[in-house]
């Protein structure tokens, strides 16, 4: 498990001050009124959609698989206000990490915290998804409670270092786990913690199956049943959004799952992604469509994102089946 981080003197260094730039920049615009926050936040991701060409394709090749009914005006709509939504997220993670806790405070609504009381002593896997809200989410979640969240180093050292640090201080329990670290996990469930965990982005099909998402087969993580069942941890969905014309944010925890592992872990894998698809459908434009959730395809089927994205995809997901835990580590007898 990864130590609470440090502050290093070589992040002075002039290589890095860049990020520091960037991120000074976010910290100031954090300090203005909270709507005026949302009219620049979506004004960079307006600026955002035009400049991120990529991005901007696959959103609407997501969008169009998951919704064949939109007529292209309604998808291109969907897309503007997803990048502005996205654009708004970059201003939320500055509220989430440096904006004082008695004002997150006051834009938050949570329902549904009886729902873990009833499971104090129980390890719990908070069932997360890719919204763009994802930051603040999580940050006002952890002002509820202690989480111990999934983690993956970044490459720049001190985004890494700001970023845990916004990450962790809402709590002073929780922990950032490895996401390769299976045993850390799994121990940490068992002693009754609550962990933080998103399986519904593609990260191939090594510790995966092919479950239907929108009705298009989607590399599905075989994952959460796999903690549940080895962790004794009850998975419970939890829901963020963010309310209209300035509101605020709702969190929403909901019944722990029922039945859950099944027997089945193709028909888990549905399961998961049906719950996912419930919950975007209520909310489309705050869910992360920039993200290529396709990109691994079934035997014989071709690339969604076109060709020229065939040998980049086979790349990354052979990439990310490297990066997911050996199918041996989950048979490894724990300490206990």
């Amino acid at each position: 498990m990864e130590a609470r981080p440090r502050f290093r003197r070589h992040f002075l260094h002039p290589r890095y001050w860049l990020t520091w730039g960037g991120l000074g920049s976010v910290w100031l615009a954090v300090q203005l009124p909270y709507r005026w926050q949302l009219a620049i936040g979506a004004a960079v991701g307006r600026l955002a959609m035009a400049l991120a060409i990529k991005r901007r394709r696959v959103a609407h090749i997501n969008i169009a698989l998951c919704f064949p009914e939109l007529s292209p005006g309604e998808r291109q709509e969907l897309v503007r206000r997803t990048f502005e939504s996205v654009g708004i997220s970059l201003l939320e993670t500055g509220m989430a990490w440096w904006w004082p806790k008695w004002r997150l405070r006051r834009l938050a609504t949570v329902d549904g915290l009886e729902h873990l009381q009833r499971l104090q002593g129980q390890g719990v896997i908070l069932l997360a998804k890719h919204f763009t809200t994802l930051e603040i989410g999580a940050g006002l979640l952890g002002e509820q409670l202690a989480i111990d969240g999934m983690y993956r180093r970044h490459k720049n050292p001190v985004f890494d270092y700001v970023q845990r640090r916004g990450r962790e201080r809402h709590n002073d329990t929780g922990i950032a786990i490895a996401r390769e670290d299976v045993r850390g996990m799994v121990e940490r469930l068992r002693e009754g913690h609550a962990i933080w965990f998103a399986p519904d982005q593609d990260y191939g099909i090594r510790h995966g199956v092919f479950a239907p998402f929108f009705g298009v087969p989607a590399a599905t993580l075989t994952t959460t049943g796999k903690l549940a069942r080895y962790g004794r941890a009850a998975v419970v969905p939890f829901t963020q959004t963010r309310l209209p014309r300035g509101g605020g944010y709702r969190l929403q925890i909901h019944p722990p799952l029922e039945g859950f592992p099944g027997p089945d872990p193709a028909r888990d894998a549905a399961r998961l992604n049906a719950l996912v698809e419930a919950q975007v459908r209520r909310q489309p434009d705050q869910y992360l469509w920039l993200h290529r959730r396709f990109k691994t395809r079934p035997p014989a089927e071709p690339s969604v994102y076109g060709s020229a994205e065939r040998k980049r995809k086979l790349q990354g997901a052979a990439a990310s089946a490297r990066d997911e835990v050996d199918t041996a580590e989950w048979g490894r007898p724990l300490n206990r």
